[in-house]
């Protein structure tokens, strides 16, 4: 949070001293603002330009480029309006200097002048800032991260592997998991015998169902006829 407001800050500040240096002197006592953007890119000449079409047009976008990257955090944004300061600058110190044959530095109003200053400056206190800036994608995907997190629901137990010693509860008594699934194991019906009701498994009289009358003859050893004398 605080890398973000001291990176703003020298970003703006960057801004700031960029968008003014036009209204100063750049060359000869001439100011930057006299200077026409199309000039940069086919040649200084002395004829004389607008303000709105004149090198004030790409500071004042690189400008906006910062305030936005300061809104929304974003550390492109700065730095690619600095980038767009330096690169028109040093692309009019060229052309300045194919059209004076040479560039020189003097403090009685020859050579470059305070507002060339000014520019290089802005541009270098917009990369700085860029630099400051630790941005917003990292932090918002960790929040973004913590807050699913928390929306999980937390299982009390989890299974335990097959090959690790068993802690299941609730009994937590050591051994070797026999677990495949979270779940308990079903219970097996315990064996109660023969079904006396199928013939299959039936080797023994069967009782007579309810509401019949009773059979007294004996089905293992049935009645036999006497002998005949």
């Amino acid at each position: 949070m605080i890398r973000n407001i001291l990176g703003s800050l020298v970003a703006l500040a960057g801004a700031a001293s960029a968008v003014l240096s036009p209204f100063r002197d750049w060359y000869d006592g001439r100011a930057g603002q006299d200077y026409r953007v199309r000039d940069l890119f086919e040649g200084i000449t002395a004829t004389e330009s607008g303000v709105l079409v004149s090198i004030l047009l790409p500071f004042l976008f690189a400008a906006l480029l910062v305030i936005a990257g300061v809104v929304l955090r974003s550390r492109i944004a700065v730095a690619l309006a600095g980038l767009v300061v330096l690169g028109f600058t040093i692309l009019w110190m060229v052309r300045q200097g194919q059209a004076a044959g040479s560039l020189t530095v003097g403090g009685d109003g020859a050579g470059l002048q305070v507002g060339v200053v000014n520019a290089l400056a802005g541009g270098v206190l917009m990369l700085i800032g860029a630099l400051l800036m630790r941005g917003r994608g990292r932090g918002a995907a960790r929040a973004r991260w913590e807050r699913e997190r928390e929306r999980e629901p937390v299982e009390p137990y989890g299974a335990p592997p097959a090959d690790q010693v068993d802690m299941w509860p609730p009994t937590q008594e050591p051994g070797m998991s026999t677990h495949t699934s979270p779940w308990p194991e079903p219970e097996v019906d315990p064996y109660t015998g023969p079904d006396p009701h199928d013939p299959r498994t039936r080797s023994y009289p069967q009782a007579p169902p309810p509401g019949r009358a009773g059979d007294p003859r004996d089905p293992v050893h049935p009645p036999q006829r006497p002998p005949e004398g």
